[in-house]
């Protein structure tokens, strides 16, 4: 059975998850969960790092017991049922394969608002053309590259925060202290949930960490550690920031509500006039280059996927070919490379391609949490037969509490994307049922373990 190298260490996979989920993710939403919450903006960022708390101890528990690169799809394999296995799969593609290209995408644009001279596509393809290459060679030799750049990204996003609380404590702020925590007099706790389950895609990323489980070089839970760590560090950087960000901000909520088109924009805004322009620019470039090494990692968790189905036989074997100096699934990073570029030039030429893709990303990635902690279920309560009290609040209990705080999130996603979602898993369906003797052969395989 072909085997992936063990040369990842804790702080590895901690840069690796980071830089996914991208220190500055809140950026972006900052204006809309403004407008929604009624400016109780950091309450929604602490809600929500508590609701991916659930989902992160469910991956932190599989990934101990189950070391697999192919995370949930794994998980689901083992603790539920092999056909279960291929559709989470199947659906989970949608999200490491399309979060890859959106990542492209975001960061051709933003390259083209700081040089407009240099068309997008041609940033675009730079971007792909250098991250494929450090994943061919392998992400542990690269290290010292992703270690530069996330330091880089924290440094931009710490010089913001200490000239803006300087600002703040100098010049006074302009809101409430408490406000970005209590909200307005139109605060609602549904209009604060509403809020939850658009900013929870914030910290889509960090379950990435689990498809390098097979190539851990050190003790059985680095990975689970890593995990937990990553969310704690994400959730942190992200209530710092839009603490500062919602003190400084001359625009109220009403104003944001009546002004849709400055809700993407108002956190730089607010770096750009009320902290420093240079700032501003040093922002919009971290997210830039941020957004190219966020696609890296996630090409290589698709090649990850890839290479765990191929080896599994569900998808071509020609999928878990590793390369013999590298170490790496190479033909699966070639593949996801070439898909994300192709999806890339698509909705680089559409109006509606970016926002799209992300809607994608949010049913394959919503689902296969989801089913996590299903698979939590099936594995330590059925398959292993856990007993006593605190087994039924582990096993059972967590889990369910983290379905019933992420099926929201999942409903209130386009109905355009859901219909993908939908069509996605019809022909998963039918590929599963062509192959359904390979079905069968797996789970007397795994039964027989």
């Amino acid at each position: 059975m072909q085997q992936l190298n063990k040369n990842m260490r804790f702080r590895d996979l901690v840069i690796l998850g980071l830089l996914f989920i991208g220190p500055a993710a809140p950026v972006g939403l900052f204006g809309v969960l403004d407008a929604i919450s009624d400016g109780a903006v950091a309450l929604v960022y602490i809600i929500a790092t508590f609701v991916m708390a659930f989902t992160a101890l469910s991956y932190a528990r599989m990934a101990n017991a189950l070391p697999h690169a192919g995370a949930v799809y794994a998980y689901c394999s083992i603790g539920i049922h092999p056909s279960a296995g291929f559709l989470v799969g199947w659906l989970l593609l949608l999200d490491y394969m399309f979060i890859p290209a959106v990542a492209y995408l975001f960061s051709g644009i933003s390259f083209n608002a700081l040089i407009p001279e240099v068309p997008i596509w041609v940033w675009t393809c730079l971007a792909v053309m250098l991250t494929t290459t450090l994943n061919l060679v392998g992400v542990r030799k690269s290290t010292k590259i992703t270690l530069i750049i996330l330091i880089f990204e924290i440094i931009i996003l710490l010089a913001v925060l200490s000239v803006g609380i300087w600002i703040i404590a100098t010049n006074g702020s302009n809101r409430d202290w408490l406000l970005p925590f209590i909200g307005g007099d139109l605060f609602s706790w549904s209009n604060l949930f509403n809020a939850v389950s658009i900013a929870v895609l914030s910290y889509l990323g960090f379950d990435a960490i689990a498809t390098f489980s097979e190539e851990n070089g050190g003790p059985h839970n680095l990975v689970s550690k890593a995990i937990i760590c990553c969310l704690i560090l994400a959730g942190c950087l992200f209530v710092l920031q839009i603490y500062v960000g919602s003190l400084l901000n001359p625009y109220n909520p009403e104003y944001l509500r009546s002004h849709p088109e400055l809700q993407g924009k108002v956190y730089y805004h607010i770096v750009n006039q009320e902290i420093n322009l240079w700032l501003g620019w040093a922002l919009g470039l971290m997210k830039a280059i941020g957004a190219s090494f966020a696609a890296m990692v996630g090409q290589a968790a698709a090649s990850r996927l890839l290479f765990s189905m191929g080896r599994d036989k569900r998808l071509p074997s020609f999928f878990a070919k590793v390369g013999k100096k590298s170490g790496v699934p190479t033909m699966a990073i070639i593949f996801a490379a070439l898909f994300n570029l192709c999806l890339v030039v698509i909705a680089a030429n559409n109006a509606k391609g970016l926002p799209t893709l992300v809607s994608f990303v949010d049913i394959g990635a919503l689902t296969a949490f989801i089913m996590l902690h299903l698979s939590v279920i099936g594995y330590f309560k059925f398959k292993k037969g856990s007993k006593g009290w605190f087994s039924w609040f582990l096993d059972v209990f967590m889990p369910i509490i983290g379905i019933l705080v992420l099926l929201p999130v999942l409903l209130h996603i386009d109905n355009d994307a859901k219909m993908v979602g939908i069509i996605w898993l019809v022909i998963g369906m039918i590929i599963l049922y062509l192959n359904k003797n390979k079905t069968k052969l797996l789970w007397l395989e795994k039964n027989n373990k």
